[in-house]
């Protein structure tokens, strides 16, 4: 009896692992705050603790991200709220977890010897976004409501998202301000070369900071892969609260910023990171205004069609 024990322990020992469910995952930004969680739930294997296989595909944009679920490359991807005006417009997918409700990975910065230092001082100044019609852009005009200083209370310059180009326009003072991710603003500062005015959080509250798409085909085909990476990522929102210093090394291992601006960029948008992945009604009521301030639609959508929340345990 005890060598068919023996024997049969051996032969489980033989028999191959179980293997994890391989799992693309896009992100339209390689560095920004609201996709992090991403690489941490990777790196600590939160995600292979709920059977996935995470594979990181980074795309130079969220135009790009979509395109690519639509191809079938990936049929999850994390981006911003603004894109859920691509499903009103038919893209197969849903929103399905509200990353982060306010953006506090955005801000303004100004060079290190701007006169300007406050809001105040932005009025009929020079501001700089990566593209017109982009989430910078519509927090630009949403600046401009809520201090009352019209349509163009600042003039915006599109200047692309090469983060060189924003420094090399600050620096020349060929703009006033930009409007950019805060890691840039706080290493310039600790460069000293600049300054941040203002993040975003600061005034624009919930507007779908960071969302996580899902192609109808998954939702369709492999729902509980959607509710297992979703239950992955509040776990790592979870871990990222309880360890501060293993999630910075992870974040800075990506970026490859200074322990100190690290540290400052965690600080400001971890409270902004949701905790249970909900659309709340300040985030639906904010995105459904920019839709029609960008003219993404040609009509208000129904926004409980762009979303749901049927994959959260």
């Amino acid at each position: 009896m005890k060598a068919v024990i023996v024997t049969l322990a051996a032969l489980l020992a033989a028999l191959p692992a179980h293997a994890a469910e391989k799992l693309p995952v896009g992100k339209a930004a390689l560095t920004s705050s609201a996709v992090q969680p991403l690489d941490i739930g990777v790196k600590t294997g939160i995600f292979a603790k709920h059977d996935l296989d995470v594979e990181i595909v980074v795309f130079q944009g969220a135009a790009k991200m979509h395109q690519a679920m639509l191809a079938g490359s990936v049929d999850l991807g994390i981006g911003g709220g603004p894109e859920m005006a691509l499903i009103a417009k038919g893209a197969p997918e849903l929103a399905v977890c509200n990353v982060a409700p306010a953006v506090a990975f955005l801000g303004i910065l100004v060079p290190a010897d701007s006169p300007i230092r406050d809001v105040a001082g932005l009025k009929g100044k020079k501001i700089a976004v990566a593209a017109v019609g982009g989430l910078a852009y519509w927090l630009t005009l949403e600046l401009d409501r809520r201090e009352g200083w019209g349509p163009q209370g600042m003039d915006i310059v599109e200047i692309g998202n090469n983060p060189a180009s924003v420094v090399a326009a600050l620096k020349t003072h060929a703009v006033d301000a930009a409007y950019t991710g805060t890691v840039l603003a706080f290493t310039m500062e600790e460069e000293g070369t600049g300054r941040l005015l203002i993040p975003a959080s600061r005034y624009a509250g919930h507007v779908g900071g960071g969302v996580i798409y899902a192609t109808q085909r998954l939702m369709a085909g492999h729902p509980d892969v959607i509710r297992r990476f979703l239950a992955g990522w509040l776990e790592t929102i979870a871990y990222m609260r309880g360890h501060r210093d293993e999630s910075l090394a992870i974040e800075r291992e990506v970026t490859h910023a200074s322990e100190a601006v690290q540290g400052k960029e965690f600080d400001l948008n971890l409270g902004a990171f949701s905790s249970d992945c909900r659309f709340d009604a300040e985030t639906l009521a904010n995105l459904k205004r920019s839709f029609a301030d960008l003219k993404l639609t040609e009509t208000p959508p129904d926004m409980a069609s762009l979303y749901t929340e049927n994959f959260l345990r």
